[in-house]
């Protein structure tokens, strides 16, 4: 398995490089430039130029692309023409904020998706599972961001619950009241989000534990007159775990990358949020190392995923 992986993890190197490529030239074909909108409006077009040849951004692009790329391999990522600070400095800022919000969020979308999806396939066709089924239509149908603005009105505004913006209160003081204030701000995003990823656990574990109900082996077990109990928890939980459990290596990098949606609307500095402003301002730093990492990550995830099934079921071995 160790050299599958290390395969794996070579083949992962000219994908990032042809990643790296198609990020940088996307992020150059932009109209615009990060000065214009963020300088003293009486500069003078001289003065601006003269500030973009100082950034190289007359340079042809294989140049800036090179010095990029060595930059990046000598762990600089340069600075952010918005926030003028290194990206990195951002990065690590706003990487934490999101890492809080994403252990968060996938702790509750797993703790409340495998009981009501188990539950659901246990009393297939009862009036327990067509509860559960009609939720799941109802979080469907509805759009993700109105969910999060009703959330926000009736939680943070009108019953004062919980706080609508930020990571961290003003007034926390220690690490205790940090912590606190952390989780305080995360817990109605957090939520909301784990009631939405929940959808797909649930349909799809639903549909794991019927067809194992179904599958010949549980006929089996049932004829040999095995206890109820025992065939849900050695037969048909374990085997319809498995899927789950694989998927769970692009969940992590998926939650990690950031929720653009639920960082916008709760003003929660993350991830989400740092690319979408930086979208906004051409901060062309900013956004080719965010969705290089966000490459990566993705990357990242299949493999984990292909390692945990591996791991959790010793009849698969990545080959």
């Amino acid at each position: 398995m160790w050299k599958t992986i290390l395969r794996r993890v070579l083949i992962m190197i000219p994908e990032l490089i042809v990643l790296s490529i198609l990020v940088f030239l996307l992020a150059k074909a932009m109209p615009g430039d990060p000065f214009s909108g963020s300088i003293n409006p009486k500069t003078s077009p001289a003065q601006l130029h003269r500030l973009m040849a100082a950034n190289g951004l007359f340079d042809p692009w294989y140049v800036q692309y090179w010095h990029w790329v060595v930059n990046l391999f000598h762990g600089k990522l340069g600075m952010s023409y918005e926030y003028q600070m290194p990206v990195i400095n951002l990065i690590k800022q706003r990487g934490l904020n999101t890492l809080w919000l994403a252990t968060f969020t996938m702790i509750l979308t797993y703790a409340i998706g495998l009981p009501l999806g188990i539950f659901a396939g246990k009393h297939e066709g009862k009036w327990q599972d067509t509860i559960i089924r009609v939720f799941n239509y109802i979080t469907m149908s509805v759009p993700f961001f109105v969910v999060l603005v009703i959330g926000i009105w009736i939680f943070g505004y009108a019953l004062g619950w919980f706080p609508t913006s930020g990571s961290i209160s003003p007034n926390a003081n220690g690490m205790g009241g940090t912590i606190l204030s952390r989780l305080g701000h995360i817990i109605l995003p957090g939520l909301l989000g784990a009631l939405f990823g929940t959808v797909n656990i649930v349909q799809y574990l639903r549909s794991q534990v019927i067809d194992a109900k179904h599958s010949a082996f549980v006929k089996t077990a049932v004829a040999k007159g095995v206890p109820e109990k025992d065939i849900y928890r050695h037969h048909i939980f374990r085997n319809s775990l498995l899927p789950i459990a694989a998927f769970a290596g692009y969940s992590i990098t998926g939650l990690l990358a950031g929720s653009i949606f639920t960082e916008m609307i709760f003003s929660y500095p993350g991830m989400g949020q740092l690319f979408l402003n930086a979208v906004n301002y051409r901060d062309y730093t900013v956004i080719t190392t965010l969705v290089l990492l966000y490459g990566f990550l993705n990357l990242m995830g299949t493999l984990i995923s292909d390692i945990v099934l591996s791991i959790v079921d010793p009849r698969i071995r990545i080959e």
